[in-house]
């Protein structure tokens, strides 16, 4: 039925009150579909499906970029009747002519269209233009309104997912700063480091690593993991890091510092608590001695790249005040590399632990790499890049001595 024939089907005022009830349940249906994900391309991509599911026969939305320029970044529909414009393109007319709906008529392969453009406006700010075509007939008061409606909404939801972007790079460069590279080891070891956050709307954690230099060439290398997530869990992260520096240049045992810093910790109620791995590498002697906080036992990768996990005596996480750490020595040559990580480099949900740590001493890597090849073939034959949860790896190894 065309318009003018449902215009003349009812009473005066009877077809202006059905297209208002139909476009009141289109901005209800639209309120649900369209902003879904808080994701840039994922609103867009509603955005064109909802109106060409509902309104026109073909739609584009395309995004501002940061020099100003025009980018598509959805299309849905007949897309050839995208292509009939000819001139100025719509999307600019929408954004810089200053007129909140535009249209025109244009004629594509002897076909007659209808063009809607119009801005992604919220607060004043213009994100794109969506642009809406009709094959045949235009569109009606109604119908134009319902493309304005949507399309305001849509930008309302642009400019959220650009705050949450922007939250997201804040608190990624913050956890970044914070966690940094380790500190200088003494130049007789070879060091690498990864920081993975999980996924892309990681909050900041509490994973973090750090090296200490200590008397007679050896280096203090050190793994620790706040509990939880968020701003808290970064600011206690770095109260452990500054209060292991303070013990830790006293030059005591690991199990030591560990029992230390468990003290001092646990004087503030809080303070959340934290695992911790602490060893010490003396390149002189060729030993290494361990000490755990509630922490997950490191990897030794030997010159045929083959892993071992080091039986290291665990002790309860730090800020209980219970104490109780105690301290192992191994023998570490030139040949070996030590891998020290957080739970979420092994860790998989409703796996057993010790299946999760098996298949990391079960890994073959390459033979010869350097400390960062092995590194990456760790984090990549684990697959940590999508890890469930934040992943830190610190490796060393002994430099052989020039002859």
């Amino acid at each position: 039925m065309s318009e003018h024939d449902r215009r003349s089907a009812g009473p005066p005022g009877e077809y202006e009150y059905e297209a208002l009830r139909a476009r009141l349940r289109a901005m209800e249906a639209a309120a649900e579909q369209i902003g879904t994900r808080l994701d840039e391309n994922a609103t867009c991509e509603e955005l064109a499906g909802f109106l060409f599911r509902n309104l026109c026969d073909a739609v584009a939305v395309d995004l501002r970029s940061e020099d100003g320029g025009l980018n598509r970044v959805a299309v849905a529909g007949a897309i050839g009747l995208l292509t009939a414009q000819t001139g100025e393109s719509p999307s600019v007319r929408a954004i810089d002519g200053g007129h909140p709906l535009s249209e025109w008529v244009v004629v594509s392969g002897g076909t007659r269209a209808h063009l809607v453009s119009v801005p992604l406006l919220a607060r004043d700010r213009v994100y794109g233009a969506v642009l809406a075509v009709r094959a045949g007939g235009g569109f009606s008061d109604h119908e134009a309104a319902t493309v304005h409606f949507t399309a305001r909404l849509a930008a309302v939801h642009l400019g959220h997912a650009r705050e949450l972007a922007a939250t997201q790079d804040t608190a990624l460069n913050l956890q970044r700063a914070l966690v940094s590279e380790p500190g200088r080891p003494h130049p007789n070891l070879e060091m690498a480091s990864r920081y993975l956050p999980v996924g892309t709307r990681a909050l900041v954690g509490g994973d973090w690593f750090e090296t200490v230099r200590l008397h007679f060439g050896r280096t203090l290398l050190v793994v620790g993991d706040v509990m939880g997530h968020g701003l808290d869990a970064a600011v206690d992260m770095n109260a452990y890091r500054s209060t292991l520096r303070d013990v830790a240049s006293t030059d005591l045992a690991p199990h030591r510092v560990l029992r230390q810093l468990d003290a001092l910790v646990a004087e503030d109620p809080a303070r959340r608590p934290a695992t911790c791995l602490l060893v010490r590498v003396d390149p002189t002697r060729g030993v290494a001695d361990f000490a755990s906080a509630g922490h997950l036992p490191p990897a030794i990768f030997g010159e045929d790249s083959t892993a071992v996990l080091v039986d290291v005596p665990v002790g309860p996480p730090l800020g209980t005040g219970v104490g109780g750490y105690e301290g192992v020595t191994r023998r570490i040559t030139t040949e070996e590399t030590l891998v020290m990580f957080t739970d979420g480099l092994v860790e998989r949900r409703g796996e057993d632990i010790d299946v999760s740590l098996a298949r990391l001493a079960g890994l073959r890597l390459p033979v010869g790499e350097t400390v960062e090849q092995m590194v990456d073939a760790v984090v990549a034959a684990l697959d940590a890049r999508h890890a469930e949860d934040d992943v830190a790896v610190l490796a060393a190894r002994i430099r052989p001595r020039r002859p």
